[in-house]
């Protein structure tokens, strides 16, 4: 457990390091770009003075996971051990291929000058194609069990195939949630951060040193990017960077096995989706609103909450959320 401490740090603080003189250069030419955020008429009306901030800034942690993961690529090829390193670079393929679909998505909405990018339809089957070439790699590799484990208990329910139809839906749906919770400054990175430390907390203890030095890369990264993040941004991740943690985190739970304790885990996630399919369903129906306003988050804002408050309330949240999940492996 000591060397994989010492690995997680140096690839923590390494991650961070480099990140930070990544947000340095990419966001200042981000800026001069004219790469700009288009802001939703419908959408809360304190937000309209954000338009024009700098988008895709998902960029910066990316290339910084990259980088560093390369090196630790490196390091654990030269000791004869890159095998060890297969479900990371998987789970890292599976956030980049969302991260690409954000960014061809963030590209359309620049070239339109508005907040429209894919069309939903096209977004969903890039998704659907990601999905299944992650789990059809991870089921020849030998990395996926077909058991599905029941939170809290010592259940393992066989599904066979039909595993494979759940999984598509959690990491679609993962992924998708992630995306729609990055509506406030900081909101995504900090809710992710929390989520990934308990990914890493459980890698450390269960010594599954893929596992915790991922979550190691993605700690160090979304740190130095939540200085530029924060209220007031200097810098939006855009669909680039939320896609690319949505995969990341799908991945994570395959990476445990467990993919119905990081639904707990991700409970903030799922929540700020299934407020938007409420608010949809019950309007539809009734023409009223359950909610202010959905996503969940804008339903706080426009009930006064500051951004920092719906922040720190919502990460709080995602960390008893998370310290229930760990008693339910």
């Amino acid at each position: 457990m000591k060397q994989l401490i010492t690995e997680f740090l140096a690839v923590g603080v390494s991650s961070f390091i480099v990140t930070a003189i990544l947000c340095h250069y990419i966001i200042p030419a981000l800026s001069k770009k004219h790469i700009g955020q288009s802001i939703r008429a419908e959408g809360p009306k304190s937000h309209l003075s954000k338009a024009g901030t700098p988008t895709m800034g998902g960029i910066c942690f990316i290339l910084g996971i990259l980088i560093v993961i390369f090196g630790l690529t490196v390091y654990y090829a030269v000791r004869g051990q890159q095998n060890k390193l297969i479900p990371l670079a998987l789970t890292l393929c599976l956030a980049l291929f969302n991260g690409f679909i954000g960014l061809y998505d963030d590209y359309k909405k620049l070239m339109k000058k508005r907040n429209e990018g894919l069309k939903a339809g096209q977004k969903f089957a890039l998704q659907c194609v990601a999905a299944a070439v992650y789990l059809a790699i991870m089921t020849l590799s030998e990395h996926i069990d077909t058991a599905l484990h029941i939170p809290f208990t010592d259940i393992m329910l066989e599904l066979g195939f039909a595993y494979y139809f759940g999984a598509m839906v959690f990491i679609v749906g993962l992924v998708n949630s992630v995306n729609l919770t990055d509506g406030i400054d900081g909101l995504a990175t900090s809710v992710t951060l929390v989520v990934t430390a308990f990914v890493a907390f459980v890698g450390i203890n269960y010594l599954n040193a893929p596992m915790a030095l991922v979550a190691a890369a993605l700690i160090g990264s979304l740190l130095a990017f939540l200085r530029k993040n924060c209220h007031v941004a200097e810098v939006f991740m855009g669909d680039t960077g939320s896609l690319f943690l949505g995969g990341a985190l799908a991945g994570a739970a395959f990476m445990i096995n467990d993919m119905l304790v990081m639904l707990i885990a991700c409970g903030i996630f799922i929540f700020e989706t299934l407020s938007v399919v409420i608010q949809v369903a019950v309007f539809k129906t009734t023409s009223r609103r359950v909610f202010r306003m959905a996503p969940v988050h804008h339903h706080f804002e426009d009930k006064g909450w500051s951004e920092n408050k719906i922040v720190v309330v919502f990460s709080l949240v995602s960390l008893a959320l998370c310290a229930l999940a760990w008693f339910g492996l």
